[in-house]
């Protein structure tokens, strides 16, 4: 015969299975993006102490990337973004690419002199998932990005970095000619 104790241990942790077992098939978050939809008003910090809103940069296509000092795929990418943002800022009509920090202050600053980013650069000091949520990215996956178009619709999201062969998809998309 089993004592009280253990039976009660035993049920103590069948209990525990049985909850880890709903849990692991619980629906997860939606996360659907926002694609068609208009993307939300937004308003953040840039790194100098003015304030940037994503209306400021209707009339052209916005490449929204957000990234950390702190994450390592997000330090490859930045420099294609840079890249990409020169190319397309002598284009008429050239997507024009913000950058948005989820990080302190100071961490972005110093990166972006680093790497001599000189697209705009914007910081949510909060961390993950900030803004981003707004556009699907409700755990805060880094690097996130978000194309929109001219007209202030969202047109695609991004989970992971872009590679050049992405960005100049993503360019065609907004209606941008090489």
């Amino acid at each position: 015969m089993t004592s009280p104790h253990r039976r009660f241990g035993t049920l103590i942790a069948f209990a525990l299975l049985a909850a880890l077992a709903l849990a692991c098939n619980a629906a997860p978050l939606p996360t659907e993006p926002p694609a068609g939809k208009p993307a939300p008003a937004l308003q953040w910090n840039d790194l100098d102490g003015g304030q940037a809103t994503l209306a400021q940069w209707r009339g052209r296509p916005v490449l929204l990337n957000y990234w950390a000092s702190w994450c390592g795929p997000c330090l490859k990418e930045l420099p294609d973004l840079q890249r990409f943002s020169q190319a397309q800022a002598v284009l008429p009509n050239g997507v024009h690419v913000v950058g948005v920090a989820l990080d302190d202050i100071e961490a972005a600053r110093a990166l972006r002199d680093q790497l001599d980013l000189t697209y705009p650069q914007l910081v949510e000091s909060d961390g993950p998932p900030g803004t981003a949520a707004g556009f699907g990215n409700r755990i805060g996956t880094l690097p996130f990005s978000v194309l929109i178009d001219a007209h202030g619709t969202v047109l695609q999201v991004h989970n992971g970095p872009l590679h050049p062969a992405d960005l100049t998809r993503w360019a065609a998309a907004a209606g941008v000619a090489p």
